[in-house]
């Protein structure tokens, strides 16, 4: 099956993991995903990933959700920049999301970050997508 927005799948599926209040989910794997579930790993937001062979070639991420006190931690999580429209911002443009508690996740010369990190790096790039 092919997809047009394999991330926008992937954080599809987590918005809707979340929903049903399951414990894990999985979702084909690819580098792009794997790079923004690693940030949101650090930032807190899920627990842990793993990526596991289904067969030769194939490869799925199963992903850990995480909640506290029974409340997902993502509250919301949107993509920004789409295929049919891609979001690019200068690092001193990059707006703070819900004032700081929020983060977004970039695609920068120097890998995938947080927008705290590609502050630290002095560095912009394309928005994926917004996390609170």
């Amino acid at each position: 099956m092919s997809l047009s927005d394999p991330l926008g799948d992937m954080l599809t599926r987590i918005r809707n993991g979340h929903q049903a209040r399951k414990a894990r989910i999985s979702s084909p794997a690819s580098r792009l995903r794997a790079d923004v579930l690693e940030v949101l790993k650090r930032e807190g937001f899920i627990r842990a990933y793993r990526t596991e062979q289904v067969r030769p070639g194939v490869s799925m991420l199963d992903i850990e959700l995480k909640y506290s006190e029974g409340e997902p931690a993502i509250k919301e999580i949107m993509r920004v920049s789409k295929p049919g429209r891609r979001v690019y911002s200068k690092i001193k443009e990059l707006p703070k999301f819900y004032n700081g508690l929020g983060i977004s996740i970039l695609s920068t010369p120097r890998g995938v970050m947080s927008d705290n990190e590609a502050r630290a790096a002095n560095v912009g790039g394309e928005v994926l997508c917004r996390v609170f």
